[in-house]
C-alpha cells in the first residue's frame, strides 16, 4: 500500500491505459478520482468496483479539457473531493492522422488543445494542492516525441511539446512537486482503426522484444515514478527497445 493515505486524479480513466492506472494506483492504496469527457457510463462502472473493494475510495468527474473554465472546476473539485491531492496523471489524449495537405485549424485546436494546452493548465490550476501535499506530476508522453509518426505530425508535435513541458515544469515546480513522464510505445492499437495489419506488422519489426506491452506494463511505471521521491524531469520510455532504433 505504497499511497495509502494520499489522492490521485487521472484523466481521461474511465477506459483503456487510464483505467488500468487508476486500477494500480487504487490497489497501491491511493483515493481514486475518475475524469472522463463522455464515457460516464464506464467511469462509474469503475468507481462502483472501487468503492466496492474499498468505501468511499472513488469518485468520477466530468469535464471537457479543452475548456479551460471546466479545467479550473476540475481542479477544485478533484482537490475536494479527498480534502487534498498528491498525484496528478495527464493521461487524456486524442490521437488521429492529419496528413500534410488535410490538416485543419480544428485538428490543432483539438489535437493541440487535448495533448498539450489541457495538461499544462490543469497541471498549473492543480498546482497549489500538489505543492501543499509535495505531491507530483506523471505526464502520458510518446515515444513519438522524439522520433515522428508518419501521417501524424500534428499529434507528434503535441507530445513533443508535452515532453519538453514535462522537463520544464520539473524545473519550475521544485522543490516541492516532482514531474516526470511516461513514454509508451506498441501498446494498445487505435480503436479506430486507423492503422493498417501491414503498419502494425513493420511497428512490431521494429520492435526488439518481438511484441506489443501490455497497459499494466504503463501503469506499473507510473506508480514507480509516483513512488520514487529523487526522481524528477524524467521521461521514461516503456517501448520494449523501440527506441534503440
Amino acid at each position: 500500500m505504497k499511497l495509502e493515505g494520499k489522492a490521485a486524479l487521472i484523466t481521461g480513466s474511465a477506459r483503456r491505459l487510464g483505467a488500468k492506472t487508476a486500477e494500480t494506483l487504487h490497489q497501491n492504496g491511493a483515493d481514486i478520482i475518475i475524469h472522463y469527457r463522455g464515457s460516464r457510463a464506464a467511469a462509474e462502472a469503475l468507481v462502483a468496483r472501487f468503492n466496492a473493494e474499498r468505501s468511499g475510495s472513488a469518485v468520477a468527474l466530468q469535464a471537457d479539457l479543452l475548456r479551460l473554465d471546466e479545467i479550473e472546476r476540475l481542479a477544485q473539485e478533484a482537490t475536494a473531493a479527498f480534502g487534498r491531492l498528491d498525484i496528478l496523471v495527464n493521461n487524456a489524449s486524442t490521437f488521429y492522422p492529419t496528413p500534410v495537405g488535410q490538416i485543419a485549424e480544428t485538428h490543432w485546436d483539438d489535437l493541440m488543445g487535448s495533448n498539450l494546452k489541457a495538461p499544462l493548465f490543469l497541471s498549473q490550476a492543480c498546482h497549489p494542492a500538489l505543492k501543499a501535499s509535495r505531491g507530483c506530476i506523471v505526464n502520458m508522453v510518446d515515444i513519438h516525441a522524439r522520433s515522428p509518426l508518419k501521417r501524424y505530425p500534428l499529434y507528434s508535435m503535441a507530445k513533443a511539446g508535452k515532453a519538453m513541458m514535462t522537463r520544464a515544469l520539473a524545473q519550475e515546480m521544485a522543490p516541492e512537486v516532482r514531474v516526470n513522464g511516461v513514454a509508451p510505445g506498441a501498446i494498445l492499437w487505435p480503436e479506430d482503426d486507423s492503422q493498417s495489419e501491414e503498419e502494425r506488422q513493420k511497428i512490431l519489426q521494429r520492435i526488439p522484444l518481438g511484441r506489443t506491452g501490455m497497459p499494466q506494463d504503463i501503469a506499473d511505471a507510473i506508480l514507480f515514478l509516483a513512488t520514487s521521491p529523487y526522481v524528477n524531469g524524467q521521461i521514461l520510455a516503456v517501448d520494449g527497445g523501440r527506441q534503440l532504433f
